[in-house]
């Protein structure tokens, strides 16, 4: 069996291949986390998504403003 003869892993990797693996896996998903985090935060600055201190009627003000000023097209 391959298994046997590479160290008896399930994976079929090598101690040194795994750790390898493991490594460029922990590295990847410390990045993707780091910018899901940054943009998470860059959301909330732009626009947040719990309501204000006048509850989700201060959101609909927003809305509203934003309604008004979308120009109108005419074919």
């Amino acid at each position: 069996m391959a298994a046997d003869t590479r160290g008896g892993s399930l994976s079929g990797l090598t101690e040194q291949e795994a750790k390898e693996f493991h490594s460029i896996f922990m590295m990847s998903f410390i990045i993707f986390t780091v910018i899901a985090v940054i943009a998470h935060f860059l959301v909330w600055q732009w626009r947040p998504w719990l309501p204000g201190p006048q509850g989700y009627a201060s959101l609909m003000d927003s809305v509203n403003y934003a309604i008004a000023y979308i120009p109108t097209f005419k074919a």
